[in-house]
């Protein structure tokens, strides 16, 4: 019978724990939710340039959920590999579950590390996010004012790099504006919705990527990354994430422009 595992004393039901298990992925969705609302205030903070202390108030709780989503993921693994255990061994009496999922997740959790995070996906573009934004404002800034900006980052730069380590500002993005790539391979215009691919780090306005891909699949072909010059000769979708930092900087530079033409 569905959702049961017969031994000589009875039934186990798994129904019931089955059941547990769908809440507890509704509860990774939520997880997701709560890192992309924590990355997009992180952003909100870079581009308002909130002192740096608010920032990594951010940056704490992306870990926090990270940590979460990670301990989660352990429990269901545990919880999942119990029941493929009980399912497959059939025992002749009705084993503790609750003790053979404790004890597998701690199994799993003795494995952790800091260094979990590095694999986590939506807090490794959380940290690459911020560092392209600083970055793309930086250089929109050098666009509009050469000069002046030439003194204030080169001042400030060792400033910068003190409160933010590794994350600060890099002398080779003290950079012109014709530096910012905010043309789409594809369309050859500005644009709007741009995704980047994850494999080589080059960036696309989404519609016309994923038309693209489409189109290439659709015959059976491999869809090879736009970008003159790029190896990536095999995209797929899943390659593609939203690049938050590059749209904030385009529409950043697109106000700053506006504000500088005459009337």
């Amino acid at each position: 019978m569905p959702g049961r595992s017969s031994t000589s004393a009875g039934f186990i039901s798994f129904s019931g724990i089955e059941s547990a298990l769908s809440s507890l992925r509704n509860f990774q969705s939520c997880i997701s939710s709560g890192m992309d609302t924590v990355s997009s205030v992180a952003l909100d903070l870079v581009e308002t340039q909130t002192e740096v202390s608010s920032e990594y108030s951010m940056d704490k709780a992306m870990v926090e959920f990270a940590r979460m989503e990670r301990d989660l993921s352990h429990y269901v693994k545990a919880v999942q590999s119990t029941i493929s255990h009980v399912k497959e061994e059939r025992p002749e009496k009705i084993p503790d579950l609750k003790l053979l999922v404790e004890r597998k997740f701690l199994a799993l959790q003795d494995k952790n590390s800091d260094a979990d995070f590095q694999n986590n996906e939506k807090f490794v573009q959380f940290k690459q996010q911020l560092r392209e934004l600083r970055k793309q404002y930086a250089a929109i800034w050098m666009g509009l004012f050469p000069t002046f900006c030439s003194v204030l980052c080169t001042d400030g730069m060792h400033a910068d790099r003190d409160a933010t380590g590794s994350e600060g500002i890099d002398e080779d993005m003290i950079v012109t504006q014709s530096q910012t790539n905010f043309i789409c391979p594809i369309t050859q215009l500005e644009m709007k919705k741009p995704v980047k691919n994850k494999v080589c780090g080059h960036c696309y306005e989404e519609e016309a990527i994923v038309r693209m891909i489409e189109s290439k699949h659709k015959r059976r072909k491999k869809a090879c990354c736009p970008k003159i010059g790029c190896s990536h000769t095999d995209m797929k979708m899943s390659d593609l994430v939203p690049d938050e930092a590059l749209r904030r900087a385009i529409e950043c530079h697109s106000k700053k422009k506006k504000r500088l033409l005459p009337e």
